[in-house]
């Protein structure tokens, strides 16, 4: 009995440590970004860094203007969502609710497999299939924001159909036994019931998937034309906070290297705005 004991609280220990070093890791984490991010944001300025039209960091003087680079991330983030989500809730209820066991037993593993796909991956898919496709929309250079936005809503797909799923077969039976009861049909017990049931674990789908788009690098580099412009038109080339990193980093020195790490702090921020707006929805969506 006292061995159990002694093992009991040695696992508790031990359990804490690794919630301590996973807590530790995000604070180190912080510490970096922002010690190195905010005085290179200081130097450039706020205003100049957030809102500037203009990245040219060989130019005399350099300029370091990250704005089409947020709207370029947001509105590739806003395409995603607005592709993925639809299609992957629709896909959810369907494999829940719908799907016949025989073909279910093949679609849940292929599902689960597109989640297990490097990412280069789908960047290869998309330069070789969706761009030559979006070449064919009068005005589309191929290459475009049309065309990461469509990549990936792809690969959100996954993420959003597994966890919805699983907040729709954690809703209680009864719900949907009780609409049955009062005369409902099939189709509307599980929209207007089981489905609202699930809300919360949907939204946290979404928001997972939001956070997959927004940080996304390899992929959207090979599809979106990388062009450190404004974007006129969905059909036009942009680029992405995560693929300015990525494509400057390894020969950036000095105010430069500093600049692209601030970057990684308007990111970091952009995804705590996105993860504080989901516990508030979910809070408010609780108390009603």
């Amino acid at each position: 009995m006292k061995r159990q004991k002694i093992m009991e609280r040695g696992m508790s220990w031990l359990f804490a440590l690794c919630a301590c070093m996973s807590i530790v890791a995000v604070a180190l984490i912080c510490v970096f970004l922002f010690a190195n991010g905010i005085p290179a944001i200081k130097e450039i300025g706020v205003l100049d860094f957030l809102f500037g039209t203009k990245w040219a960091p060989k130019n005399v003087p350099a300029s370091y203007g990250i704005l089409p680079m947020i709207i370029g991330s947001l509105c590739v983030t806003l395409g995603a969502v607005v592709i993925g989500v639809p299609i992957g809730v629709l896909t959810a209820v369907y494999l829940s609710r719908f799907c016949p066991s025989k073909l279910h037993s093949v679609l849940e593993p292929l599902v689960r497999l597109m989640a297990g796909i490097p990412s280069i991956i789908y960047g290869f898919f998309g330069l070789v299939v969706l761009v030559p496709l979006a070449r064919n929309i009068p005005g589309c250079t191929g290459v475009s924001m049309f065309a990461a936005a469509l990549l990936l809503g792809i690969m959100i797909l996954p993420t959003v159909i597994n966890l919805s799923e699983s907040s729709i077969n954690a809703v209680p039976s009864s719900y949907y036994e009780g609409a049955v009861a009062l005369g409902a049909t099939h189709e509307r017990s599980v929209f207007f019931a089981v489905l609202p049931a699930a809300k919360s674990g949907i939204l946290a789908a979404v928001v997972l998937g939001i956070g997959r788009a927004i940080g996304e690098t390899m992929a959207v580099i090979m599809v979106a034309g990388n062009q450190a412009v404004l974007p006129s038109s969905i059909f036009r080339g942009i680029r992405t906070m995560t693929a300015n990193i990525v494509i400057e980093m390894g020969y950036a020195t000095g105010l430069h290297r500093e600049a692209l790490i601030a970057t990684g702090v308007v990111l970091f921020i952009f995804i705590l705005i996105i993860n504080l707006a989901f516990a508030v929805i979910k809070k408010r969506g609780e108390s009603t």
